[in-house]
């Protein structure tokens, strides 16, 4: 558990969390692209990652017992550089707790942790276009642009 000046602790996040991590992510899809998904297949989700912790994982900030923070870890495999590349996802920070650093602690906890594993070879998140202030958040921590854009097919 990473101590933070902040009074908050970055640390793996636990089964116990799933309703809150559940929640956030509704809020997340509401906040950022006017999205209403359904808690039920959310949470049923969430506890999905930790039936199946090669699915990726969370980190979580929690100050006074409470998740203020959370993002998601998940997986792929780049045969083009033999090593994994993190995607960062499900990034929340409670309304009542931005800019005060929880996303930069969650990061640089993150950041610190793949620069030490020989196995991972980059970090990468999407953010909606249109959300400039996460970018400039991303930008200042020293990521930048792919140049990729990303295609989808979602089934729903």
């Amino acid at each position: 558990m990473n101590e933070s000046p902040e009074s908050f602790d970055i640390e793996p996040a636990r089964l116990e969390d799933a309703e809150t991590l559940a929640h956030y992510n509704c809020q997340l899809a509401e906040e950022t692209e006017g999205k209403m998904l359904n808690p039920e297949i959310v949470l049923r989700g969430v506890r999905g990652l930790f039936e199946n912790r090669s699915r990726g994982r969370y980190l979580i900030a929690r100050e006074k017992g409470a998740v203020i923070g959370q993002l998601l870890i998940t997986l792929e495999w780049s045969d083009w550089r033999n090593g994994e590349i993190w995607w960062i996802q499900s990034v929340y920070v409670h309304p009542e707790q931005r800019n005060r650093g929880v996303f930069k602690s969650l990061y640089q906890t993150v950041f610190e942790e793949a620069k030490t594993r020989e196995d991972v070879v980059g970090i990468r998140l999407y953010v909606e276009g249109h959300n400039l202030s996460a970018q400039n958040v991303y930008q200042n921590l020293g990521m930048s642009q792919s140049g990729y854009q990303v295609m989808e097919f979602m089934k729903s």
